[in-house]
């Protein structure tokens, strides 16, 4: 370790420590404030919806005071009664209702199809009996009770403060409530300020701390002989020569063994292969020579090709997707495969690396396929561009295969799988269908959204 790391390390270690001492102090003393804030409001919130409930059912009873202390028991009066209470609302989700000490719904305004009903074993989402709780409640002298209610301008359940007394000469429960998802949503709204105080002062001893860092490196490399400064610029600039000559090296790689020598290893493959098959025809036994030469020069072209793959498709990079797809199948066709037909629709864009990358790999994985396996004599690749979606499909004309079976056996179906990687890598779909009489196709589709150029 040099003297400048030493400087700066021992000056900088104890800031850091103190910084982060400090930064958890103060995150531990305000969100002790804003809990004590919360509690602040929601013990007055409370407290206030518990005064305004009080006095709406007082104001409610008043109205049938005078026919209850008559001491009218008949129907007629408790009609009247009812008549007058669900006339009484307050708001957008204030209203009154009346059960019998049974637990039977004698009014409802705002949900009337619940009259007559026996609601005794009612549950909330929490399984507690809201009703018996509400009767009980009121049985014994009167007061509040939470529970859950459907909100009638949301028609969702929510969370409700409700307040009940109990008529006994009439055997009847009067009660109003106040729903309380507003006090939670300013609940809610305080605990995101409070993280966002937290995070705002957070970033403030962040950036102190950073500019204190600063001061000290700047400090410490003020130190340092000028020539000390300049070797490590140089060095410096040196590592970052080197990245960039790896960087187009690879691409260079990439590039040569792509056009040059694995052309070259094809077209020396088919010569032997049609060597072979010439042979064959003329019934005279073909050299072993020339099959030990076909097999190692299988294993150099797909290990050649390995290798330049996963270096970097170079047509991508020169020609884009369209461009590099056309260029693919004329080479498959040069190469002795089927003839291949590709066709762009829509209006054609600049894709991302890894969207082009992998329909480039999936499209020449199914090319692979038709030359070691389908006998196709025509493919047709087209690549489309719509409003939603990209679309690529391969199409040949083949003997076909069976799609289940072969994804099922491991041994067999890798190349398939492989594109099923890829496409899904990219937020993308693939399908494949295969038949003995309609060939194969391999359909891909990406959402538009990830079209978007990097």
């Amino acid at each position: 370790m040099n003297l400048r790391t030493k400087i700066v390390a021992l000056a900088v270690a104890p800031l850091v420590v103190a910084l982060v001492l400090v930064a958890l102090a103060v995150r531990h003393q305000e969100r002790e404030l804003a809990r004590r804030e919360q509690a602040l409001f929601e013990q007055a919130a409370m407290a206030q919806h518990r005064n305004e409930l009080r006095s709406y059912v007082e104001l409610a009873l008043s109205t049938v005071r005078p026919l209850y202390d008559s001491g009218a028991d008949d129907e007629a009066a408790r009609a009247e009664a009812l008549r007058r209470l669900s006339a009484l609302d307050y708001g957008d989700n204030g209203y009154f209702f009346v059960y019998d000490l049974q637990g039977r719904a004698l009014m409802h305004s705002r949900q009337p199809e619940l009259v007559g009903q026996d609601l005794w074993e009612l549950r909330d989402q929490a399984g507690r009996f809201t009703i018996q709780d509400l009767i009980g409640r009121a049985k014994a002298g009167g007061g509040y009770v939470e529970y859950q209610w459907r909100k009638p301008s949301s028609a969702q359940t929510a969370p409700k403060l409700g307040y009940v007394i109990a008529l006994p000469r009439w055997n009847w429960m009067v009660g109003t409530g106040l729903y309380l998802d507003d006090i939670h949503g300013v609940m809610q709204t305080l605990d995101r300020q409070m993280n966002s105080n937290v995070s705002a002062t957070m970033l403030w001893i962040a950036g102190i701390a950073a500019l204190g860092i600063g001061v000290v490196s700047a400090g410490g490399l003020a130190l340092n002989l000028s020539e000390h400064r300049v070797a490590e610029a140089k060095l410096r600039l040196l590592a970052r020569q080197v990245v960039q000559s790896q960087e187009d090296e690879r691409g260079h790689l990439a590039r040569e063994l792509h056009d040059g020598t694995s052309q070259t290893l094809v077209s020396a493959k088919l010569l032997i292969e049609s060597a072979v098959d010439a042979l064959e025809r003329e019934q005279q036994p073909a050299p072993p020579a020339l099959g030990r030469a076909l097999g190692r020069l299988n294993d150099t072209l797909a290990e050649v090709r390995r290798i330049s793959h996963r270096l970097r498709p170079a047509l991508l990079d020169t020609l884009g997707l369209p461009a590099a797809l056309e260029r693919l199948g004329a080479e498959f066709g040069e190469e002795g495969g089927a003839a291949v037909a590709v066709t762009v629709q829509g209006e054609a864009r600049e894709l991302p690396e890894d969207v082009k990358t992998a329909l480039f790999r999936v499209t020449q994985e199914a090319l692979t396929n038709v030359r070691k396996h389908s006998r196709a004599r025509q493919v047709r690749i087209g690549l489309a561009f719509d409003q939603r979606n990209l679309r690529l499909e391969i199409r040949d004309d083949g003997t076909g295969f069976d799609v289940e079976g072969t994804q099922l056996d491991p041994k067999r179906g890798i190349g398939l799988r492989n594109m099923r990687e890829r496409i899904a890598a990219i937020g993308g779909q693939l399908s494949i269908r295969s038949s003995a009489g309609d060939g194969t196709r391999i359909s891909a589709a990406v959402p538009m959204h990830r079209l978007e150029a990097a």
